[in-house]
This record gives structure tokens, C-alpha cells and sequence, in this order.
């Protein structure tokens, strides 16, 4: 038997006016609440001087770093997108007490505090510091390359620029030996040696058009040819001195780095791990260095040059500079074992844990070291010199000193056979003509001594354990679980400050996922206790959220 069926009266077309109650429609614990709190406990008087006093009144910037945080919780990355939920997601609505930036102004508020942002992410650890969810103590280094939003066939290298640049220098002294004039052939000869700049060929030019404006108008055809002839010549000088000056430009910007890209000049050409092709084809992109302890991010710099040795003191003088300190304990992996990093840790008091570059070779349970390599050589530290397996010395024989890229000077002592001929282990122990030569650092050796050590001990064990959960698991949960897997702005200063607001947002997401397990475990933990400041800046008297405020901009 059909029935009617009864429903709730519903017409879109009616005006409504309805009033939402977010208290009611947001969970206590949810983690919009914590962005809330944390950003409201923050010092932002750095932000006052990047206003007008006068104006239009600017969207208040408490308002805006909690919304674009709350965004970069979500892998929500692009202003367009922040501009959207501010519409339409509840939370994004309540944070913004109704207002709606649009993503021009969400933009320009990221540009605007490009550099006050670093001070935030400093207030952010140390308030994690002190709820104790990190000590500052220990930090955990790794590093991995981010690709930049420049295209990939955007190339710009050292050599190839040097080479052109050589060529380009000879076209012009050919050029200037062809102009029929005096100007221009003193010029040729001042330069026979030196090279020629933007700067001399621009002065050049201005002579050369001040002489041919000064001579008479030409009468015959013959005399018309060479005036043709001779603008002809000036024209082809003005672009020689342009691209010379294009080439002096790439040269500059790379500065000591052997590649650039022409639309991100700070992206160098790296290799990167996510290859599709597998073809090894380089990419620009940043070498980003982090920090971590307990899996939240304490440090990070972004770097030009794609080793890792070249980062570690760089990254640690970034630390101090945030913390007035440096840590007690470093970690690292190989990458970061060279004389220069282990010399830096010991003389700043840190107990570092850092691997060399065969260290995993000696950790294996069938490993023999190769009896003829000079770490496997007896050396006699009183009379300097090293016995062979056959017995033979190799003594000292000098030193040589080699300088790093940052400038440090690494010495290395030389020690040389007597006699190797007619040796019946020549041919294991070395193939090259003469008699054996070794070069030992005997510094570096004293690191990797005390490096083992460190390493092999149960704490080293534990620290070794610890390093593989630690940068690592922030790594892929940065690229896999929230996609930032490349830049989305063009320079170094820009794409700084995106990671910053994404370090921000990945500490604040990782707090409420260790508050949420805390509080699944009943809370009986030091930092359950992160909730009463919460409560307090969410009590109704001190937080209006739906009074209407005057339209403003950023």
C-alpha cells in the first residue's frame, strides 16, 4: 500500500539567515584549535613595521599565519586554494572571524614577512622545547635536494659560458683590427693582452658614432658604401658589448657554483633521487639541510651547492644563531665525515656521531681489510714511518697541503718506499712505476679513531638506530604524505620562506598528532598539560569570533 512520504521543508530559492556557532560545530581537541592557540601566544611585534600607519586598515597578521599554517597542515600550498577554503571550510571560516582575504592578499602576506617568518618558526621550537617535547639537545642531520620551479631546460653552465665568452673576446679584437679607424685600432692595441669589457667597448662605441657624425655628408657612392659600411661595423661592436655583458652577468650569478638556471638564477643543476628516466638527468632545484629530534624539525637551510660536507658548519651556525647554542650531540651519515665538519664538532664541544666513508665496510661480519692499504700498514709513530708487509719503511718524504672549496687548509704526509723493485708482492701491493708512495692524513685518521668509537658504543648503536627514524621518516613524510616534493617560487629568499611556513605547519601537525596519541593513552604525560593554555585563549570573554569587522587589506 503506498504511503506519502513526509520530509523536511526544503527550498534554496528562500532568503536564510541562519548563525553558526563554531564552538558547537568544532571539536574540542581538533587541531585547528592548537593553530589557534599557538599562533595567538606568539610575539609578532616584528610585523608592526612592515605596515602603514596609514591607510586602509590591513587584515590583522594573527589572522593570516593561522590560516595559511592551517593550510600548509593540509598540503594546501597554493593561495588560490587558502582563498577557497576561506569560503567554504568551516574551520578556515572561523579562524578568519568571517573575513575573507583574497589570494592576492595571502600572497602578498607571505612576501611581506618573508624574513619575520624565520623568528616565528624559532618562538614555535622553543615552544615545543618547553612543553617538552624536544630538548634541543641532540639534533639529527640529513639532507636531500627539492626540486626548483624552474623549467629543466633552463641550463646555464660555467664551462660552457667561459668558452663562449673566450670566443666572443677574439670576434671583437678581430672586429676592431677591421674598422678603418684610429680610435679603434689604438683600442686594439691597448687590449692585445687584457680583455675587453662591456664597460671600454661602451665608451668605444660613443667614440666611434661622435667620429662618424662628425665627418662631412658623402657625395659619391664609394664614400657612401664605407659610411654604410662603418654603422654596419658599430652595430655588430653593440651587440658583441651586449652579449659580453649577458655573459659577465651568468658569470656573476652563478659566482663559484658551475651551473645556473636562467629563470631561478639561485637553483643549481643537481641530480636528483626522484628519476623517472633513469637516465640521470640533472635538475634545479636547492640542497635542503634539516634538523630533527623526536621527529620535529629544529633547523633547516637551504644551500646552493649539492654535497653535504660543505652544509654541516654553515647549518650549525644557523642553530646557534636561533638558540644562542649550539646542541651536545650531533648525528650525521657519511656525507658529512671530513676532517674540516669532525674538527669544527670537537673544538665547539660537540659529541658527534658521525660515520666516515667506509665505516659500514668495517661493520660487516666477513670483512677483511685489504692487507696492502696504508690504513692496514703498521706506522711507527716515533721514528715516522710505516712498515710494508715485506718489512720495507716507508718514510716521510713531505707534506702536502690541499685547500677545500670553503677554505680549509687538510694536510697530508707523504711517505715513499726505498726499493719495491724485484718484490715478489709488487703486484698486489701496487701497480704504478717506481716505488710505492702513500699520502696518510694522520689528523683525519685520529677523527675516524675516535668517530669509530663513538659509533660502536651502545650509545652510538642507539644514536645509529635513532638517525634512520629521525630525518629520514620527516623526508618522506614531507614528500609523500604532503606532497611538497618541489618549490612553488622563484629565488632563494622566496622559496626560504615557503619552507618556513611548511616547517611551521609540519612541527604544529606533528604536536597534535603526539597530543592526540597521549590523549588516546589517557593523558598521562608531561604534555597533555598543552591544553590549558588552549582553554585559556579560547574562553568566550577573551575571543569574539563572528562580530563583523571593517573590510580591510593585507
Amino acid at each position: 500500500m503506498y504511503t506519502k512520504l513526509h520530509t523536511k521543508s526544503y527550498n534554496n530559492n528562500d532568503r536564510l539567515f541562519f548563525l553558526l556557532n563554531p564552538n558547537e560545530d568544532i571539536a574540542e581537541n581538533d587541531p585547528v584549535r592548537v593553530v589557534d592557540a599557538v599562533v595567538e601566544s606568539l610575539d609578532l611585534s616584528e610585523f608592526k613595521k612592515l605596515y602603514r600607519e596609514k591607510g586602509r586598515c590591513p587584515y590583522h597578521p594573527k589572522m593570516m599565519l593561522k590560516i595559511i599554517l592551517y593550510a600548509y597542515m593540509n598540503n594546501i600550498y597554493s593561495c588560490r586554494k587558502i582563498e577557497r577554503q576561506v569560503q567554504r571550510d568551516i574551520h578556515y571560516i572561523w579562524l578568519a572571524a568571517q573575513e575573507r582575504p583574497d589570494f592576492v592578499t595571502i600572497n602578498r602576506f607571505r612576501n611581506r614577512v618573508k624574513k619575520e617568518i624565520n623568528t616565528i618558526f624559532t618562538q614555535v621550537v622553543l615552544l615545543l622545547a618547553e612543553r617538552g617535547f624536544i630538548t634541543l639537545d641532540v639534533e639529527y642531520i640529513d639532507g636531500t635536494k627539492i626540486e626548483s620551479k624552474a623549467n629543466k631546460y633552463t641550463f646555464v653552465w660555467r664551462k660552457t659560458v667561459e668558452k663562449n665568452r673566450a670566443k666572443l673576446q677574439e670576434k671583437i679584437r678581430v672586429l676592431l683590427q677591421q674598422i678603418d679607424e684610429v680610435i679603434a685600432q689604438d683600442k686594439a692595441a691597448e687590449t692585445e693582452a687584457a680583455e675587453f669589457t662591456p664597460e671600454t667597448l661602451d665608451s668605444l662605441i660613443g667614440e666611434l658614432k661622435e667620429a662618424l657624425a662628425a665627418e662631412p655628408e658623402p657625395s659619391d657612392k664609394e664614400r657612401k658604401k664605407r659610411q654604410r659600411e662603418k654603422k654596419k661595423q658599430i652595430k655588430e661592436l653593440e651587440k658583441h658589448r651586449d652579449k659580453l655583458d649577458e655573459y659577465d652577468s651568468r658569470l656573476e650569478q652563478m659566482g663559484e657554483r658551475n651551473s645556473m638556471s636562467k629563470t631561478d638564477p639561485d637553483a643549481t643543476f643537481m641530480r636528483m633521487k626522484e628519476d623517472a628516466m633513469n637516465n640521470g638527468q640533472t635538475k634545479p632545484g636547492y640542497n635542503l639541510q634539516i634538523g630533527t629530534e623526536n621527529q620535529f624539525i629544529l633547523d633547516f637551510g637551504l644551500f646552493q651547492t649539492p654535497g653535504d660536507p660543505l652544509t654541516m658548519i654553515p647549518f650549525y651556525t644557523s642553530f646557534h644563531n636561533r638558540y644562542g647554542r649550539l646542541p651536545q650531540i650531533g648525528v650525521a651519515d657519511s656525507g658529512y665525515g671530513s676532517e674540516e665538519n669532525y674538527r669544527f664538532m670537537e673544538e665547539a664541544g660537540i659529541e658527534a656521531y658521525v660515520k666516515y666513508n667506509w665505516f659500514h665496510r668495517e661493520q660487516r661480519m666477513h670483512y677483511e681489510p685489504n692487507p696492502f692499504s696504508p690504513q692496514a700498514l703498521y706506522y711507527n709513530a716515533d721514528g715516522d714511518y710505516y712498515i710494508c708487509p715485506m718489512g720495507q719503511h716507508l718514510k716521510r718524504a713531505g707534506t702536502i697541503r690541499t685547500k677545500t672549496e670553503s677554505g680549509y687548509v687538510s694536510e697530508s704526509a707523504v711517505y715513499k718506499a726505498r726499493r719495491c723493485e724485484g718484490c715478489p708482492l709488487r703486484g698486489n701491493c701496487f701497480k704504478a712505476k717506481g716505488d710505492r708512495i702513500i699520502e696518510v692524513n694522520h689528523r683525519l685518521n685520529e677523527y675516524r679513531r675516535k668517530a669509530r668509537e663513538r659509533l660502536t658504543s651502545e650509545e652510538g648503536i642507539r644514536h645509529r638506530g635513532r638517525r634512520c627514524i629521525e630525518p629520514e621518516a620527516v623526508f618522506g613524510q614531507m614528500k609523500y604524505n604532503m606532497a611538497y616534493k618541489r618549490f612553488r617560487h622563484f629565488g632563494m629568499d622566496k622559496v626560504n620562506m615557503d619552507f618556513a611556513f611548511f616547517a611551521i605547519a609540519f612541527n604544529l601537525k606533528k604536536m597534535c598528532s603526539k597530543i592526540a596519541k597521549q590523549t588516546q593513552n589517557g593523558g598521562n604525560t608531561p604534555h597533555c598539560g598543552l591544553f590549558l593554555p588552549i582553554s585559556r585563549f579560547l574562553s568566550p570573554e577573551n575571543r569574539i569570533f563572528w562580530e563583523k569587522t571593517q573590510k580591510s587589506v593585507a
